[in-house]
């Protein structure tokens, strides 16, 4: 082979390479931390059970929402991977992960706190 056919197919190699990197990144402001999804505060973030995976729905508006706040997304996010973004009864957008609405729990006060997991049966931390 060539020089230049060698240079291309690195070149290609490389740029395949990292946009298969970016495939299922997590969305601006949520990252994994200790085996958890977080927000970027280290805000443990939560699913659920209520909420049905895939419906594109989530059921914890009004009151439930004071309580545990959607992890919002910007009017132009893009789903990626395991995370996708769905549109709350009020209009405003959310992120998903694997099809569940992820939310934050107010009662966790510091970054690690998990006083949400488990809470009425139905909340769990979201995990990769």
């Amino acid at each position: 082979m060539n020089r230049i056919k060698q240079a291309l197919l690195a070149a290609v190699t490389v740029a395949l390479t990292a946009g298969a990197s970016l495939v299922g990144a997590a969305p601006p402001g949520v990252k994994v931390t200790d085996g958890t999804l977080t927000n970027a505060a280290g805000m443990t973030i939560y699913t659920f059970d209520r909420d049905a995976a895939g419906s594109g729905k989530s059921v914890c508006n009004g009151p439930c929402a004071t309580n545990w706040p959607p992890v919002m997304a910007t009017a132009d996010a893009m789903a990626s991977g395991d995370y996708t973004v769905i549109t709350r009864d009020d209009g405003a957008r959310q992120w998903a992960y694997k099809g569940k609405p992820l939310y934050l729990w107010v009662k966790d006060q510091k970054p690690g706190d998990r006083t949400g997991d488990g809470v009425n049966n139905a909340w769990r931390v979201a995990k990769p």
